[in-house]
């Protein structure tokens, strides 16, 4: 096993070893997914059946897959049911009855989110299922999944998780029914939640269970959530507000989520608790984060890296292409964005895989026939933070009142950059590797002094495919503050070394700037400002992402309380759908079908001089 960077995890997981328990495993072969499938490797039965609103693709970048290989190779028999039909109980049938439990997960995705726009319009396409075919994920997937369980079983115990769980665990706002939701695990009356990336959670439910453990009496796993009737034997938590409580208040709302907030570290958060009617939500303290050794070992199990053949026919899984020859190189970001739910799904500590292992995983790659010599992307949630570290991570966690990168990076974060600038050296030297390319997003306010000169050089020099992903997300500096983004002017300077060095290198490469409208505190205002730096700079952005809240965000907070969650504030916040289609419209103004925003825009703010810069 590859050695681990000193100071790149800081805390190691006693309960997690997916080497604990080891079973020779089906090398490169997918899970079961049907009878004929069990037959083959002479088997009665599975232990664990997990259930999924996404293509079966087996893949270090699909969360069922992961889970699937990690509980695999820990010793236990899963088999895997990809996107059932939910308008019958055949397809949840078709595996048996689990010995131990099934786990449900939406997807990738929130299943909201996969089905409706910003705008609350249907979508026609669905890039996690096979040919990109549309509704073959339900709305509220894992409550729909679920309820056929429960109808199809009796007694077998439910673990529920992914992204849509993360994000649902205790009661949230749900921007697509305008209201507040318990949490989805009372409304779905599965028998655990499990939040966060979950390895570590599965593999101790799955072991408790086949001990003899009643579900009944799995308490006390970091990374879960649990009802229960009684809290009479717990000690050291924090109780929030009510469901009932935030649903009637708006100010209650804010003081539950900064209350779920500070005590959303592994390290120093506490045990928090909702009550709901007569029952108590119990969610224990996140997940510890996993070393170097442990991230390895995750990665380093035998992913097919492909779509089931059973897609072949229909022409794959759009979405998986996109990924087929990437490597996930970290994961947790420092970032902090505001609209991000990373903060509390895989938190705000750097966890990243030893060199060796990622140099591994890609000479494995390199071998197969089919590879055309790219890959694709190498990195996380922000390409530029692989190695980072902080030294009181290991001893007090991610700081309470204090940000990582915002308004400036912390002196304590150590970023790793020399360790990334090796990596690529030594992925370049692999046989059959022709590109190694950075296909995520970078922070630019990490690109903008002294100390990553050698880092961009490598960088542009080498590992952009021609474009650079960035995400400015907008130019006004009070609604960049709202989205806890860095002012405008680290984006500027960002881009004045980024054409400097590729004048230098001999290089025409460009910069995919991300922008978002309608983000709390942006007003139309705002959106003009924004739509004439744009011209001004000859950026016409042909993606635009209209901002949605998402749950337990602290924008969420915002644009449903229209306060500052911290603060108390005042946050204008653009509800109407013409307000936001207003924004975009500024954005977008060549857009044929945008002009009539485009005048009402201009009319509303008394600019129809601007008439002709934008609608000549």
């Amino acid at each position: 096993m590859a050695q681990e960077v000193a100071g790149s995890n800081p805390v190691s997981h006693p309960n997690f070893s997916i080497f604990k328990y080891p079973r020779k495993t089906h090398m490169k072969a997918f899970l079961p997914i049907s009878k004929e499938d069990l037959k083959k490797r002479g088997w009665d039965e599975l232990d664990i059946i997990l259930i999924t609103g996404d293509a079966y693709a087996d893949h270090p970048s699909y969360g069922a897959s992961v889970i699937g290989r990690v509980l695999e190779h820990g010793g236990f028999r899963v088999g895997i049911i990809a996107q059932p039909n939910y308008q019958t109980l055949d397809d949840f049938k078709k595996l048996g009855r689990p010995r131990l439990f099934f786990g449900v997960t939406s997807g990738n995705i929130d299943s909201m989110l996969a089905k409706y726009t910003a705008n609350k319009k249907i979508r026609n396409v669905d890039d996690y299922s096979p040919a990109g075919k549309a509704f073959l994920r339900p709305e509220r997937a894992v409550l729909a999944y679920v309820n056929k369980l429960q109808q199809a079983f009796k007694n077998v115990p439910i673990v529920i998780g992914g992204m849509e769980a993360s994000m649902r665990r205790l009661a949230h706002y749900d921007y697509w029914s305008d209201k507040v939701r318990r949490s989805l695990l009372l409304d779905s009356k599965a028998d655990v939640l499990v939040y966060g990336m979950g390895e570590s959670q599965v593999l101790e439910i799955a072991r408790r269970l086949k001990k003899g453990e009643d579900k009944s009496a799995l308490s006390d796993i970091r990374g879960t959530v649990v009802v229960r009737n009684s809290i009479d034997n717990i000690k050291d938590y924090a109780l929030i507000p009510s469901f009932e409580d935030i649903s009637a208040n708006k100010d209650k709302f804010n003081e539950a989520f900064r209350m779920i907030y500070s005590e959303a570290d592994s390290v120093r958060g506490k045990t928090i608790i909702q009550k709901h009617a007569d029952r108590f939500v119990i969610q224990y303290p996140p997940a510890l984060p996993l070393t170097a050794k442990e991230m390895d070992e995750v990665y380093s199990l035998p992913y097919a890296r492909a779509w089931h053949p059973v897609y072949d026919k229909c022409g794959g899984v759009p979405g998986f292409e996109t990924v087929r020859n990437s490597i996930i190189s970290h994961r947790g970001c420092a970032g902090g964005c505001n609209f991000c739910s990373l903060y509390l799904h895989q938190g705000r500590v750097v966890q990243s895989r030893s060199i060796e292992s990622i140099v591994e995983e890609i000479k494995a790659i390199a071998q197969d026939k089919k590879f055309r010599g790219t890959i694709t992307d190498i990195g996380g949630p922000t390409a530029n933070m692989y190695m980072a570290a902080c030294s009181l991570w290991k001893e007090t966690g991610a700081c309470l009142n204090k940000q990582c990168l915002v308004p400036e990076k912390c002196k304590n974060l150590t970023l790793g950059y020399e360790h990334s600038i090796r990596l690529w050296r030594e992925l370049r030297k692999i046989p059959g590797v022709k590109h190694v390319f950075v296909g995520s997003g970078v922070r630019y306010d990490l690109l903008t002094d002294k100390y990553s000169d050698e880092y961009m050089r490598e960088l542009c020099a080498h590992h952009v495919s021609g474009q650079l992903k960035v995400a400015p997300e907008h130019c006004v500096n009070s609604v960049l503050k709202l989205m806890n983004k860095p002012a405008f002017a680290k984006y500027e300077k960002f881009i004045d070394r980024f054409e400097a060095l590729n004048k230098q290198l001999g290089k025409k490469q460009y910069l995919v700037n991300y922008f978002i409208t309608g983000h709390p505190g942006a007003c139309l205002e705002d959106a003009l400002e924004l739509a004439m730096y744009l011209k001004k700079k000859h950026i016409y952005p042909e993606q635009i992402q209209d901002y949605i809240p998402l749950p337990m965000t602290i924008s969420g907070c915002m644009y449903y309380t229209e306060k500052d969650p911290f603060t108390g504030k005042y946050v204008y916040a653009a509800k109407i759908p013409s307000q936001k289609m207003m924004q975009r419209a500024l954005l977008q103004y060549k857009n044929p079908n945008n002009k009539k925003y485009v005048k009402k825009a201009l009319t509303m703010l008394h600019k129809e001089g601007l008439r002709v810069m934008f609608l000549a």
